[in-house]
């Protein structure tokens, strides 16, 4: 862990999920749970901000007894920000079914797999399912169904959209995505076979923003640990920044701070350093 000038008070910690809080076997390790229950009892908000549903952070929530009527979570990457207990939402930016048949014919064009979540199922028009889409399916504990787009429900709403393929096949799309989509939406990688698709207007740092304005807590007293591009916003968001050991390099570029990988307690080590008195 770098050293650096400890802030007078963090109030509020927001911690990216996968391959920031967990570690390579998406698994609480035992030095990162006690150090988020003790910045709990200090007072300090811990909200877990992902790309991944609620439904897939509900079980760490659970864990880490992140359960009280004033607790809250940033889903989706931004797209859905509630209250743990009550599931009231605080933002919300919802994709239409247009978004959907746009994103649908641009993935289908560009020659990879696309995946839409509507907040209940993961639903994808590739009869030849990719494994990453199965994956999210587990780890967002959101069941799965192939739907042909004509199967699809025109009323439907999304919280996102994705595209999701080989690593390889999707650093060679990227570049060629039409300028259409580009300036239609928010588009960014949240991990080597993810291509997230969704509203300008969402994010992590511009939903983080609102949650601690309607919590009436200052940039300043916000922190943030992350270690994939979607993280970004969040971290130039805050007052504090810190990159994971195994952060992508803008991110590690980005964040004033840098601790350990997720599989050596980076988060326990940040919150050591940072907020724990």
């Amino acid at each position: 862990m770098d050293s650096g000038q400890r802030p007078a008070a963090i109030e509020l910690v927001a911690i990216d999920m996968d391959g920031t809080l967990l570690d390579p076997a998406h698994r609480l390790t035992p030095r990162v749970k006690p150090a988020i229950a003790r910045a709990r009892e200090q007072g300090v908000r811990i909200v877990l901000t992902s790309g991944r549903p609620v439904s897939g952070l509900a079980p760490f929530l659970d864990e880490l007894g992140i359960d009280g009527a004033e607790d809250y979570c940033i889903a989706c990457n931004g797209g859905l920000v509630t209250r743990v207990a009550t599931g009231e939402v605080v933002v919300e930016y919802p994709l239409s079914f247009d978004d959907f048949l746009f994103c649908e014919q641009v993935a289908r064009e560009m020659g990879v797999h696309f995946q839409a979540l509507d907040g209940e199922r993961l639903y994808t028009p590739n009869r030849d399912i990719s494994i990453y889409t199965v994956a999210d399916s587990h780890l967002s504990r959101v069941p799965l169904s192939y739907r042909s787009v004509a199967e699809m429900d025109p009323e439907m709403s999304f919280i996102k959209l994705m595209m999701v393929d080989e690593p390889q096949v999707l650093d060679a799309v990227i570049p060629r995505l039409p300028a259409a989509l580009t300036e239609r939406f928010a588009v960014l990688k949240s991990a080597a076979f993810f291509l997230e698709v969704f509203d300008h207007r969402a994010g992590k740092g511009p939903s983080l923003q609102k949650l601690a304005e309607h919590l009436g807590i200052d940039r300043s007293q916000v922190m943030a640990i992350g270690d994939q591009e979607n993280d970004l916003t969040m971290l130039q968001y805050a007052g504090t920044s810190v990159a994971m050991g195994n952060a992508v390099d803008i991110v590690k570029a980005t964040a004033l701070h840098q601790t350990s990988t997720n599989a050596e307690d980076g988060v326990a080590l940040a919150l050591e350093q940072f907020v724990l008195r």
